[in-house]
């Protein structure tokens, strides 16, 4: 049996999990209203159906005439094309674990690598040793911001220019590197803070972060 307009803008509202008083609320019209269009009393107008049609992200051809889908494909924008076949690859997803934290600020206490708070789900990282850290701090904004998350090889070189996370005399910070002799340039990208000079030997690591998840 063919659907009625009130059977669709049911079947819509209820998809949306939406009772009658609040889809009336959303199209501003009264209860009582969307009770008449479902019982088949009254048929909505060409206003009506396109604000139910936006409330419940259904088509408005098929709220009005049952033709065609409830829900409309997406369409592609004029200047976007899909990729070829041969720009395709299969991407190899890796569970990385998240250990505690490193500061974005002044050097602090280290972070717990014995234990995983949790994993975030990454790509294209070779290292089987990498891990996530959370950020702390903003000496690195607006690049890399408080809450963002880190992916660090410990088996990536680092070089002058990098992004690291480095230990000094047992102590965590997340800063540019700039190496020169015997030493080693903390730098922050956020201006507001100054760079801080050590020497090599009391760095005890300096692992290279390879990628960056950001907070949203």
């Amino acid at each position: 049996m063919k659907s009625t307009i009130g059977d669709r803008l049911r079947e819509a509202r209820e998809n949306k999990e939406l009772d009658q008083s609040s889809l009336a609320d959303k199209i501003g019209v009264a209860t009582r209203t969307v009770q008449r269009w479902e019982k088949g009393e009254q048929v909505p107008h060409g206003v009506a159906i396109n604000k139910i049609a936006k409330a419940t992200n259904a088509s408005p051809a098929w709220l009005l005439t049952g033709s065609g889908q409830m829900y409309e494909a997406p369409s592609r924008p004029n200047n976007v094309y899909p990729l070829t076949t041969s720009f395709r690859r299969k991407i190899k997803l890796a569970d990385i674990p998240l250990l505690s934290s490193v500061p974005a600020g002044k050097l602090a206490t280290i972070f717990h690598s014995d234990y995983a708070e949790s994993y975030v789900t990454v790509d294209d990282v070779k290292d089987p040793q990498a891990f996530a850290l959370k950020v702390k701090g903003n000496s690195m904004s607006p690049r890399i911001e408080d809450g963002d998350i880190v992916i660090v090889s410990p088996h990536g070189e680092a070089r002058s220019g990098d992004i690291c996370v480095v230990r000094v005399n047992d102590e965590d910070t997340l800063k540019k590197v700039k190496f020169e002799g015997s030493y080693i340039h903390l730098i922050p990208l956020n201006p507001e803070f100054d760079p801080v000079t050590v020497k090599k030997k009391d760095v005890n690591f300096a692992w290279k972060v390879v990628k960056l998840i950001k907070e949203l």
